[in-house]
């Protein structure tokens, strides 16, 4: 007679037949690794980024450029000064009137960002004249002085010698650039011989002096005369040298 298996030993053989398949799945199944990922913060706080470029940094005056941008994760993007806002990324000209640092804001829910450029305009270079040298006198009575020559005679004489034809076509040429001016034609002499002689001779000379400025073209209207003789000498020394010094006709203006 076959004995009968109890319900309850049943159940514990099926168990031990399930933990030892259990077991054996357990065994051959591969351990699955962690998996890490990037993190992503929220658009709303990834702080803006900006970057500001210019193709030349250095101009002179009156001249342009270019400048260059590029900004991320904002939302109001501006460059001063002059520019004011502007698009994301982008570019315009600019012409600075003076050195300038030209700066980029980008703001976002995230920050600000910010990038500057420096541009130098050249200061144009200025060329200073300095003053003329007065090389000379300027006013007319100056100018008189400087360019109309006295003419020399001989002693005893009233003939206009070579060296004073030569002064005198010099002395026609100024005064003929001073068309209304009248001059006074002056006769003098040395100390030598009487006072009454010397006036007559420096009066020979002075006319003498007039007749060939107006063989040069000078109106004889414009030309006076007068005689000083020996009444007024330049130099005082009793020597022939200090004697041809005062043998001459002088000019002045007429007031």
């Amino acid at each position: 007679m076959k004995r009968a298996y109890k319900p309850s030993y049943r159940m514990a053989i099926l168990g031990v037949a399930v933990a030892a398949a259990l077991a054996v799945g357990g065994c051959n199944k591969k351990p699955q690794k962690a998996t890490t990922g990037t993190y992503t913060p929220p658009a709303s706080t990834i702080k803006p980024t900006a970057t500001l470029t210019a193709d030349k940094t250095t101009v002179n005056p009156g001249e342009s450029l270019r400048l260059s941008w590029t900004t991320t994760d904002a939302q109001n993007v501006s460059i001063a000064p002059e520019v004011g806002a502007v698009t994301p990324q982008g570019s315009t000209t600019v012409t600075p009137g003076a050195s300038t640092t030209y700066t980029i804001t980008a703001s976002g829910p995230g920050g600000n960002a910010d990038a500057s450029v420096r541009i130098s305009v050249n200061t144009p270079t200025t060329t200073t004249t300095a003053a003329p040298v007065e090389s000379g006198p300027s006013s007319f009575d100056q100018l008189f002085l400087q360019d109309v020559a006295d003419a020399y005679f001989d002693y005893d004489s009233a003939e206009i010698r070579p060296d004073a034809q030569v002064a005198l076509r010099k002395d026609a040429d100024f005064f003929k650039k001073y068309p209304n001016t009248r001059i006074t034609v002056e006769g003098h002499c040395d100390e030598r011989g009487s006072t009454e002689y010397n006036l007559a001779l420096g009066d020979r000379r002075a006319n003498a002096a007039k007749q060939y400025l107006v063989s040069l073209g000078i109106a004889a209207d414009r030309l006076s005369t007068v005689s000083f003789g020996k009444e007024k000498p330049i130099c005082m020394d009793a020597t022939e040298a200090c004697y041809a010094k005062n043998r001459r006709v002088h000019f002045t203006p007429t007031k």
